[in-house]
Order: C-alpha cells, then sequence, then structure tokens
C-alpha cells in the first residue's frame, strides 16, 4: 500500500465522449439492474416465505441470488453513475473495495453453482440417498464452505494487488476495477508475474470446478436418457443444457480476461469480454434458473396478492 500512496484515485474506462451516448448508456445499464434487481429479488422473497421451498435446490438457488444481487451492484451503480454526470475518477479506497467484493461474489457464485451441480446430480442419480447427502447440516456446510473459500480469495488478490507499486499512471482500461487493468499500473514485470501467478492458481480451481460441472451433468444426461418418459427427458435437458452454457460462457471469457498476456491489448474487446461475465450473468440466471421451475412460478403466483 505505501508503495502506491501517490496514487490517489483511479481513472475507469469511458464508454464514449458524446453526451447522448453516455445517457443512453445509462439508460441501458439502468435497466439491466433494474431487471437483475427485480429477477433476483422475486427468487430471494418467494423461497424465503415459502415453507414448501425449504429444500436443498432452492437453498442453494438463494444463495445464488442474493450473490448475483452483489456481484451487479458491484459494478454496474458505479459505471452508472460515471455515465450520467460524465465522470471516470473512482477513489483508491473505493477501487480497492470494489476488486474485493467482486472477487468474492464471483469466487462465491463459482462455487454455488459448483454445489448445484452436485445437487442435481444426487437429485437425478441417486435420488435414494438425497435426504442422506444433502441434509440441511451438509447443505449449511458446503454453503459456508463457498462463502468462505470466496472470502480468502478476494482477500488475497486484493492484498496483493494493491501492495504493488504503481507507476503507469492512473487509467484503468475498464469501467470496473479489475484486477487484470490494475496490474497494467504496476512499476515491473516481476510485480506482475506474482499476482499474475495467484490468478493462473485460482482459474485453475476454477477450471476444476468447471470439469467437476461438466462430470456431474454428463452423469445427469446418461440418467435422463434412460428415462422412459420422453416428457421427463425434455424437461431435464431443458433445465440442464442452459445451466451448462451460461458456467460456459462465465468460465470462457474469466479466463480469457485473466490469463492472456497484458501486452495483448484491445479496449472494446476486453470490455466485451467483461461485459459477458460481470453483467449477464447476475441478469439472465434468474430466467436460466428459476422462471423456467413449475414450481417456483407457482409460489410466486401464490404470493402475489
Amino acid at each position: 500500500m505505501p508503495n502506491s500512496s501517490s496514487v490517489s484515485e483511479f481513472l475507469l474506462l469511458a464508454f464514449t465522449d458524446t453526451r447522448e451516448l453516455q445517457l443512453l448508456h445509462f439508460g441501458l445499464f439502468l435497466g439491466i439492474y433494474l431487471a437483475a434487481l427485480l429477477g433476483n429479488g422475486l427468487i430471494l422473497t418467494t423461497v424465503a416465505c415459502d415453507h414448501r421451498l425449504h429444500t436443498p435446490m432452492y437453498f442453494f438457488l438463494l444463495n445464488l441470488a442474493l450473490l448475483d444481487l452483489g456481484c451487479i451492484s458491484t459494478t454496474l451503480p458505479k459505471a452508472m453513475a460515471n455515465a450520467l454526470w460524465d465522470n471516470r475518477a473512482i477513489s483508491y479506497q473505493g477501487c480497492s473495495v470494489q476488486v474485493f467484493l467482486f472477487v468474492f461474489f464471483m469466487s462465491t457464485e463459482y462455487c454455488i453453482l459448483t454445489v448445484m451441480s452436485y445437487d442435481r446430480y444426487i437429485a437425478i442419480c441417486k435420488p435414494l440417498h438425497y435426504g442422506s447427502l444433502l441434509g440441511s447440516r451438509a447443505c449449511a456446510q458446503m454453503a459456508a464452505a463457498a462463502w468462505g473459500s470466496g472470502f480468502l480469495n478476494a482477500v488475497l488478490h486484493t492484498a496483493n494487488t494493491f501492495s504493488l507499486p504503481l507507476c503507469q499512471g492512473n487509467a484503468v482500461d475498464q469501467f470496473f476495477c479489475e484486477v487484470p487493468q490494475i496490474l497494467k499500473l504496476s512499476c515491473s514485470e516481476s510485480d506482475y508475474s506474482r499476482e499474475a501467478g495467484i490468478i493462473a492458481f485460482s482459474l485453475c480451481l476454477i477450471f476444476g470446478c468447471f470439469v467437476f460441472i461438466v462430470v456431474s451433468y454428463v452423469q445427469i444426461f446418461r440418467a435422463v436418457l434412460r428415462m422412459p418418459s420422453e416428457q421427463g427427458r425434455h424437461k431435464a435437458f431443458s433445465t440442464c443444457l442452459p445451466h451448462l452454457a451460461v458456467v460456459s460462457l462465465f468460465v470462457s471469457t474469466a479466463m480469457f480476461a485473466h490469463l492472456k498476456p497484458p501486452y495483448i491489448s484491445f479496449p472494446p474487446l476486453d470490455l466485451v469480454v467483461s461485459l459477458i461475465y460481470s453483467v449477464v450473468p447476475p441478469a439472465v440466471n434468474p430466467l436460466i434458473y428459476s422462471m423456467r421451475n413449475q414450481e417456483l412460478r407457482d409460489s410466486l403466483r401464490n404470493l402475489m396478492p
């Protein structure tokens, strides 16, 4: 931290210098943000209020909705404020908080997605053991492990990133404080390599979780194909395939953003990639994981006056 004391604020990437387009970006981000708040808020309210949904699957879904709200609230409000007021600045402390919260929520969300794939695997492939393998205590322990892992990962990245000396200016080529973009401001390659090693280790763990998710869904698909009911097979595939699509999109874009060498930089592409893995999942997860669920829709209708 002392090595970077000369940097009191960072300048985030401006989408455009044209005032009309800035207001257009504000309106677009506001619409996405409100949709995410509405969708995830409805999930939280419905699962919390309907005792019939107090099952392991919906418990993890509640955690996912809470993480989606935290993730999108970490990046979009500041981007909207900057677009509305034609301002690019974010304080040094604000940037460090944004990095911590973003890494925390994204890491925890991915752990929860991994646990959710395990839940579906047990429910479909080993239904007779579902109650014993996914009791309330086991679910609480898995959720706590996910949140704890995300917290430790966030502390590690934040502490290491903001302990580096920054001498390449204070302009961040991203609409939020993203670790790889801040590393470009470090003074030496050795400083960058240290944090890059931590990022590579974290992404290897993410890739390991992704392999676990894929293997789980392969087993699920094998079990589904043996179902005698065509309607049952269609329902299972229509639920599982969108899950895999979102997880694959998240992993591929996140790995591209964090593993590519710093000298390979194309700001428009970096911006699109960051939007895909930071904004799209929180906005579309309510549709994919919840609104396609008949039981959840029925509970939501029952709660409506």
